[in-house]
Order: C-alpha cells, then structure tokens, then sequence
C-alpha cells in the first residue's frame, strides 16, 4: 500500500471512525462502498450504529489498495475481488490458473502483515484464531 497504515488492535468490533482512521478513509466513504461492494455488511445495532469485525477492516483495507494505489474504478476493484475469492478455472490456461492461485498467497502475505497483533505479554487463544481463519477463508470463498 502506498501510505503505512496503523496496525489493526485485536477487538472483535470497530465502530465507523476507527475503521475510518484504521483505513484511511472517512466514514461517508465506507458508507459508499457498503453500497457497492457486497462483501461489506457492517452489523448495525441500536440506532443503526455500525461495527466492523476484523476481517471485513481487511476487506476495506484490499478495497482501499485496489482503488487508491492501483487505479483500479469501483467496478474493476468489485470485478477484482470477486476473481480472487473465485478464480474461474473453465477455458483458463493451466498458466493463468497458476497466475491467479500465486496472486492469492500474496493477498494472505498482505493480510497476515496488517495481523499484527501480537503484541508482547498478549498471548493469543488458537481457538480464536482458528475461528478467524475460518472466517477470513469463508470471506475469500463468498459468491
């Protein structure tokens, strides 16, 4: 990415503003690309307040490179994402499978970096992280 983005804190929930300055966008932006980006769904509670879990601040963050460092448009980044949680193998070449599978360890490279939780006298529960796997890996497969 080409500005440092501040670590992501191990909460399970982030409110609008946190995701904002986390991400380094403003919240009307975020509200924009809920509208545009299917695989963002905030849960809203009381008053429609919105929260984030960490994997879609993950999300916004690959949406936030794809559109600002990239120069990708709204729907080439959508387009983009839904090729690397899908990739199509029918008519592709065995070189262009093997093209979109190693683009795939890169996006993950990318996201265990922004993890960097692990903090010290912090220890982590693997059940949790587990579960956080299993929900990043379910994210990747949507649609």
């Amino acid at each position: 990415m080409g500005t440092t983005l501040p670590s992501i804190p191990a909460k399970r929930y982030f409110t609008i503003g946190e995701v904002a300055e986390l991400c380094g966008v403003k919240p009307h932006v975020l509200r924009y690309w809920e509208q545009e980006f299917t695989q963002l769904r905030p849960m809203k509670r009381r008053g429609n307040r919105r929260y984030y879990q960490h994997h879609e601040v993950l999300m916004i963050r690959r949406i936030r490179d794809l559109l600002y460092d990239q120069g990708f448009t709204i729907s080439g980044a959508r387009n983009r994402l839904q090729e690397l949680s899908h990739p199509s193998r029918e008519g592709a070449s065995d070189e262009a499978s093997l093209a979109q599978d190693a683009e795939l360890p890169s996006m993950l490279v990318d996201s265990a970096r922004d993890l960097s939780i692990v903090a010290t006298g912090f220890s982590l529960d693997s059940n949790a992280v587990r579960q956080e796997l299993f929900e990043i890996r379910a994210l990747l497969s949507l649609n």
